[in-house]
């Protein structure tokens, strides 16, 4: 009898803690401040940290600063509003939600700048950028070259790797010719955006859809046609803006520095094994990306380590400077410094301040008054002009928590019109915001906003599209 109470009191004692724990969260679910001066004040703070972001062109102000500090100050109403109801728990757990989400973004981001970087480095931009003024393309061919690449590369590389890498291109090849450049990344935002929609892991909120196991690997290529239609339209009318002329040719042949094409193997590797560990092994992409960081540090490694072999005449220069240690061959650690930080501060106040509003509850109050009021079609159809505005992410994501009642062809909607969506502004999307900081004066939000009507055609005609040839959907 002993023996059973014993086995008892383990038993009691193994299971109170889930019980207790479920008891707890039972009673303690977050409060709607909706209509509180707390909700009120974080809306307030939000806008005008936005309307910051947006005048960055004339205030000089960079766009990481006012979000940073509206993202502190939002979550800190929150968590002493929590703290003074005594469930400080519920907002530390949704705010480490948030900050994992915005750790994957910003880490899959630094990843792909440090390779853009050391690319740019080992002169294969430039080499290009050669390459293409020897071949005679013209501007209006370039512009054309680098969307097409961006809708095609963005699939696999995901939209914000891709449109990092043309904008490399564009800035290489434009030079001083801010109207083409300015243009040119206007155009490979919309084709990076538009063909990312497409592929389950092209964006992040494909992916989001792809991993709820609401829409199966393959079905996402039926959007590709209206993905063409969205991407080829603004183009179609943006060319005829491009400057009808030839790039400033230069007598000089620009030769890729020693391990330049190997780089760009390992990125192709980065990328290929950020999409087999999240396909394969069901883990986050950012996991293999990470891992072709490895990849990039010990081709470093030998680079540095060989350098003198290769290159003995550094070893005369460093003599003269009376220190051969003053020759730096390689150093991967600079290229990481060399990643556009402004851009992934920014994203870190973009995810907290939006993820502080949608735990306040107003992410939950617009989708429901959307799919109930509106209908599934014009709610979808009014997701994607939200995405340009709020960030697609967590609008994707309020709606899958909601997961309405809808047909397998509205929910193929919803991902194309948060797909594209953001593209209608310079801030609605990853793509987008990460272009403003790499060609900083050139492309700009003010820029964008003036073709802001031709991609709405665009994205118009795509759904048009999507509900005329995926009808059987419906």
């Amino acid at each position: 009898m002993k023996n059973l109470n014993t086995i008892g009191f383990f038993i009691l004692t193994l299971f109170t803690p889930s019980l207790l724990l479920a008891a707890t969260d039972a009673a303690h679910q977050p409060i709607d401040l909706t209509d509180s001066a707390i909700g009120f004040t974080a809306i307030a703070i939000f806008v005008f940290a936005y309307l910051l972001v947006m005048g960055e062109e004339y205030i000089h102000l960079r766009k990481s600063k006012p979000v940073i500090i509206a993202a502190g100050l939002i979550w800190g109403m929150i968590g002493f509003y929590y703290m003074q109801h005594g469930m400080p728990e519920l907002a530390e757990h949704a705010v480490r939600e948030n900050f994992l989400e915005y750790t994957e973004l910003m880490l899959f981001l630094l990843v792909a700048m440090t390779y853009v970087n050391a690319m740019e480095e080992r002169l294969v931009f430039d080499s290009l950028r050669s390459w293409l003024i020897n071949k005679g393309f013209s501007f209006r061919q370039l512009f054309w070259l680098t969307g097409i690449l961006a809708f095609f590369i963005s699939p696999v590389a995901d939209n914000l790797t891709t449109a990092l890498l043309m904008c490399a291109v564009v800035l290489a090849v434009g030079g001083d010719n801010t109207k083409f450049i300015s243009l040119a990344c206007i155009n490979i935002v919309v084709a990076a955006n538009a063909g990312g929609a497409f592929s389950p892991f092209g964006d992040i909120t494909t992916l989001m859809v792809w991993q709820k196991g609401i829409v199966d690997f393959w079905t996402f290529f039926a959007l590709f046609v209206p993905s063409v239609v969205n991407f080829v339209i603004p183009a179609a009318i943006m060319h005829f803006a491009i400057p009808n002329e030839n790039p400033h040719a230069k007598d000089e042949t620009v030769v890729m520095k020693r391990g330049a094409k190997r780089i760009i193997i390992l990125f192709l590797l980065t990328i290929a094994s950020a999409v087999c560990f999240h396909n394969f092994l069901g883990l986050p992409p950012v996991i293999g990306m990470m891992t072709g960081l490895g990849y990039l540090k010990f081709m470093g490694f030998y680079l540095k380590k060989s350098h003198f072999k290769f290159h003995p005449e550094d070893i005369k220069e460093g003599q003269n400077k009376g220190n051969v240690g003053s020759v730096v061959p390689y150093d991967i650690f600079s290229r990481v410094a060399r990643a556009e930080w402004d851009t992934l501060f920014f994203f870190y106040g973009v995810v907290l301040c939006v993820g502080g509003l949608g735990f306040i509850g107003y992410l939950s109050v617009i989708s429901e008054v959307m799919y109930t009021d509106w209908g599934a079609t014009n709610a979808n159809i009014a997701v994607g002009a939200l995405s340009a505005i709020v960030d697609n992410i967590p609008v994707m994501f309020a709606v899958l928590t909601m997961n309405p009642d809808m047909s397998m062809g509205q929910w193929l909607l919803v991902t194309l019109t948060a797909g594209v969506g953001g593209s209608m502004l310079s801030i609605g999307s990853a793509a987008g915001v990460a272009l403003m900081g790499q060609a900083r004066g050139m492309y700009t939000f003010f820029g964008h906003l003036k073709w802001t009507p031709v991609i709405a055609v665009g994205y118009g005609a795509s759904i048009a599209t999507h509900m005329w040839i995926n009808a059987n959907y419906f």
